[in-house]
């Protein structure tokens, strides 16, 4: 075999080696990172303890310690997922997700996405990943994420999971199966919390502010109707 016709590696399986959550987040946070700060790419293991600890764009939030992210980056490592990059006087960390999975770059950029945030609908996913990519429309969302949902079986399975619509909700959302099977009640259970006594006080005064200002407006409607000679809405 010559060397143009090696063959390409296989891609990882998540369903017989899923990921654990500060792998997920590792990963996540150098997909992320290398969309929006390329100038700072490949991370050095600093950067990439802040990136993966900041409090901003993260669901849930968490705070690991260095060992904690070294001993993912070496599994990930292990994995093909993550490469060290060589030179320099600290060594640097890069994704391999792409080529390691075997997903075209907008695919990608959803996992990554779904690995930082949690369960989203086609629309959030949308709007969250505009500094990544921007996808043309939701349709075109929805189609890499089904076909992420259809993978073959010998290409490592399914990979997204379009999950039920919870009560109360317009949008199915997707999760990504890279830990493992998704725990659906904890999910659904989790975009429904209760209302504590304090958010129905919030919502109250919220709701008795508009209702202010919708009368404000209502009385200046009228006015400006009065000194136009116009007749008053709702009129014949």
């Amino acid at each position: 075999m010559t060397p143009d016709q090696t063959p390409a590696p296989r891609s990882h399986n998540f369903q017989q080696r899923p990921l654990s959550t500060t792998e997920a987040r590792v990963l996540g946070t150098l997909m992320e990172k290398a969309r929006t700060v390329p100038d700072s790419y490949p991370l050095t293991l600093n950067s990439l303890v802040i990136g993966c600890n900041q409090k901003s764009s993260r669901d849930p939030v968490l705070q690991l310690p260095d060992a904690l992210v070294v001993e993912a980056v070496e599994n990930l490592r292990q994995l093909n997922l993550v490469l060290e990059t060589s030179g320099g006087r600290v060594a640097r960390y890069e994704h391999n997700i792409m080529r390691a999975v075997g997903v075209p770059s907008q695919s990608a950029v959803l996992l990554g996405m779904l690995m930082l945030r949690g369960p989203q609908t086609a629309g959030e996913l949308r709007l969250n990943t505009e500094r990544w990519y921007k996808f043309l429309d939701i349709a075109s969302v929805d189609a890499f994420l089904e076909e992420l949902q259809d993978r073959a079986p010998e290409k490592g399975g399914a990979l997204v999971l379009k999950l039920p619509r919870a009560p109360g909700t317009r949008e199915q959302r997707w999760a990504h199966l890279l830990c493992g099977p998704v725990d659906i009640a904890a999910l659904s259970n989790a975009a429904m919390p209760g209302a504590t006594e304090d958010d129905v006080i919030t919502l109250t005064r919220r709701v008795s502010t508009l209702e202010d200002a919708v009368a404000l407006l209502q009385d200046q409607l009228q006015n400006l109707h009065k000194e136009l000679g116009l007749s008053q809405p709702g009129q014949d």
